[in-house]
């Protein structure tokens, strides 16, 4: 079992991890089983670790939400010393850690992956009602549920889903929701009834352009109202009615206010205070990193991976999957226990679950590049698969559990920097 900070022994660790996510965990297991050895401490103050990418399906009635969440103390690799705190701020020139109780814990090596804030008060009145007046989100554990209570009931109304600007963490759940809750309708013949809304702060439906097509026919099949350039900014729950402005091509905007009986909301999403006021940051407040090394570009005793870094891959469990292995490398190598620096080059992966039974299963790396891992004649992404689904649905759930937090690398290897010259 992981032991709490004693403060006589435990004031400096070789390597500190800063958040115990899906990215914190996985890199921390990747150490471990390169260098048994490591002193290694993880700073999180959670007691629930959460599998968030099965929220999706926990709003569409396919998991149970308790299937998506287990004790923090029970993901922390053997040998890890947890810090169960909260970090106020970074001295990276004196490699210092402060925590929010006044202690500082120092390192030889940082790793910095505590997620990012979900803003729920950037969009006015939407904290005071979210979970009742048929206002929710599959962003929090505690609303997916009341997601699917939602979609059974509605019979008939108008449903709005939407999509604040990006950076957002996994961009294609806005509209998961948005297609597993029409497919619902449409098998008990209320869609027609209920009439779908989507809108999107963004001017495409999804950032690779390979994906749109068949997406597109599931906005068609499903009759959706689809909107572009409309960012959320105030909801009233009481008269269910949701404030929206839309931006014109003329750059002046227009606000919108639209009835619904029905509201899927997905709130703007930030770096965490003490990243975006600390020196690590970048002025957008992301931690900035080399986007193949993932080592900070000013302290060279810093690495940062999942959805914190300024790296411009999609951010999804699938990209902290590749990129814990190349930060657990790299660090070792600014250790001088391994030879030669990883490369990570962009890998995201969004299995978008376009009904019940099939998944459009996007994988893509820098650029937009598509990175199937599996052969076309097996797997096609770019087509709706009962496959892909099989893979969302049952393979996914333990490949997390049993693999990526247990630092066991499928299809995760790292490739050496050297391998296509980046830098």
């Amino acid at each position: 079992m992981p032991a709490l900070l004693s403060p006589a022994n435990t004031d400096h660790h070789k390597v500190l991890i800063v958040g115990a996510g899906a990215a914190g965990i996985a890199t921390a297991s990747s150490l471990i089983s390169r260098d048994p050895s490591l002193d290694i401490a993880l700073i999180d103050p959670a007691e629930v670790h959460y599998y968030q990418p099965g929220w999706t399906m926990v709003g569409a009635g396919v998991f149970k939400a308790p299937s998506t969440a287990r004790t923090m103390a029970s993901t922390i690799p053997r040998g890890v010393r947890w810090i169960k705190a909260r970090v106020q701020g970074f001295e990276p020139l004196g490699q210092l850690v402060m925590l929010d109780d006044g202690r500082a814990i120092s390192y030889e090596q940082l790793v910095v992956c505590p997620g990012l804030k979900l803003d729920w008060a950037a969009i006015n009145g939407l904290s005071e009602t979210l979970g009742r007046n048929g206002v929710t989100s599959n962003y929090r554990y505690d609303l997916a549920p009341y997601t699917w209570e939602l979609v059974q009931k509605l019979t008939q109304g108008r449903a709005l889903f939407t999509q604040p600007p990006m950076p957002i963490k996994c961009a294609g759940a806005p509209q998961k929701a948005l297609y597993l809750s029409c497919d619902h309708w449409l098998r008990n013949g209320h869609l027609g009834a209920v009439k779908a809304s989507f809108f999107n702060a963004g001017a495409v439906l999804f950032g690779v352009a390979d994906y749109v097509p068949a997406l597109m026919k599931y906005i068609e099949k499903y009759a959706v109202d689809l909107n572009f350039s409309h960012r959320l900014t105030a909801v009233d729950g009481p008269n269910q009615r949701a404030t929206f402005v839309r931006s014109l091509a003329d750059g002046s905007s227009e606000t919108r206010i639209e009835a619904f009986d029905m509201l899927h909301v997905v709130p703007p999403q930030v770096a965490p205070d003490f990243i975006r006021e600390s020196p690590l940051a970048d002025g957008a407040g992301w931690v900035d990193v080399d986007p193949h090394t993932l080592r900070h570009r000013k302290y060279t005793n810093v690495h940062a991976l999942g959805d914190v870094a300024n790296t411009s891959n999609a951010k999804t469990a699938a990209a902290a999957r590749k990129q814990a292995p190349v930060v657990a490398n790299n660090v070792l190598v600014a250790l001088g226990r391994l030879p030669t620096l990883a490369r990570y080059d962009g890998y995201g992966s969004c299995p978008l679950t376009v009904e019940r039974g099939k998944i459009v299963l996007a994988e893509f790396t820098y650029g937009g590049k598509l990175a199937p891992s599996f052969p076309g004649w097996l797997l096609d992404g770019r087509k709706p698969t009962r496959l892909a689904w099989w893979l969302k649905a049952q393979a996914l759930p333990p490949l997390y559990w049993q693999g990526m937090l247990k630092g066991r690398e499928w299809l995760a290897r790292p490739q050496p920097l050297a391998a296509e010259g980046g830098q």
